[in-house]
């Protein structure tokens, strides 16, 4: 883990540890849902009004009652234990930001990506921005209300991930359910930390 005090005040002074976890995924796939659902302070959003222009370039089939969409970042912050704080950090979905992505990952330990059953391919292209930058993730199905239910093992050969990648599902308005997630990504971080420790 990236160890270091943070001079927040507003962090448990128990705290020796923070992460800075970015939640990725495609066009309203759930990120600021699950970063509010989480945050224990009020998120940061930075969005804007979709507008008729945007509304012809982003696919609005899946989500037609979607009226805001992140242009910058989606920022929260939670305790996941007394010594360690996870920070937050949303990426917008859309393709044309992609930019903010490459700025995002700087200095991430890891990624959870939120992913579409309704469209697993949309995945394809923030997977292969992570795997080319070296940051690893774990992969989270956000469960939508009427969306198919994909046995996990289906989604682990239709978004080709290694072996080891975690993946499990989640509901990104649904708090507990989210903080599984956060906490299947952190076990796998510290795994990949304890493996890459130097021997004595």
């Amino acid at each position: 883990m990236a160890s270091a005090p943070t001079p927040d005040r507003f962090v448990a002074r128990t705290v020796t540890a923070t992460a800075k976890i970015v939640v990725a995924g495609a066009f309203g796939v759930g990120k600021t849902t699950f970063v509010g659902s989480v945050s224990e302070v009020p998120p940061v959003h930075m969005e804007e009004t979709i507008t008729r222009a945007s509304a012809l370039v982003d696919d609005l089939a899946r989500t037609p009652e979607k009226i805001t969409t992140t242009v910058g970042v989606d920022f929260g912050r939670k305790h996941l234990s007394d010594d360690l704080v996870l920070y937050l950090f949303g990426t917008p979905g859309q393709a044309r930001f992609s930019f903010l992505w490459q700025e995002l990952i700087i200095g991430a330990l890891g990624a959870l990506v939120l992913v579409d059953p309704r469209d697993l391919d949309a995945s394809h292209e923030i997977l292969g921005l992570l795997e080319e930058n070296g940051v690893p993730y774990a992969v989270a199905v956000n469960e939508f209300d009427g969306a198919p239910r994909h046995p996990l093992e289906e989604v682990h050969e239709a978004l080709a991930l290694e072996g080891h990648t975690p993946l499990t599902v989640c509901d990104a308005r649904d708090r507990a359910s989210c903080m599984q997630a956060l906490i299947q990504l952190t076990e796998y971080l510290a795994r990949l930390a304890h493996r890459l420790e130097p021997r004595p």
